[in-house]
């Protein structure tokens, strides 16, 4: 499920990649503010994140990061789902 309008998300900025040179990445608010993203250990080493970050660059798209840590979030865009009963 999609988070909509009526429920914002505070802790979640919108930014898009705007260079991506290792081990650094560069992302830009919709505000026009430029944020240094903080990457794991993990994130620096795996070459697969990389490849993934550059296709994200050149289709110029937006991704969700957290707002207190600067860092990428993989489910930022959604909001759990509840099961209901049938």
């Amino acid at each position: 499920m999609l988070i909509e309008n009526e429920t914002p998300a505070l802790t979640i900025i919108a930014t898009q990649i705007v260079k991506v040179f290792y081990p650094f990445i560069l992302a830009r608010t919709e505000t026009g503010q430029y944020l240094h993203l903080q990457l794991s250990d993990r994130e620096q080493q795996d070459p697969l994140f990389w490849d993934s970050l550059r296709s994200i660059l050149q289709a110029h798209l937006w991704v969700p990061i957290g707002q207190h840590y600067h860092q990428l979030l993989d489910d930022g865009w959604l909001q759990p789902t509840t099961v209901t009963p049938v």
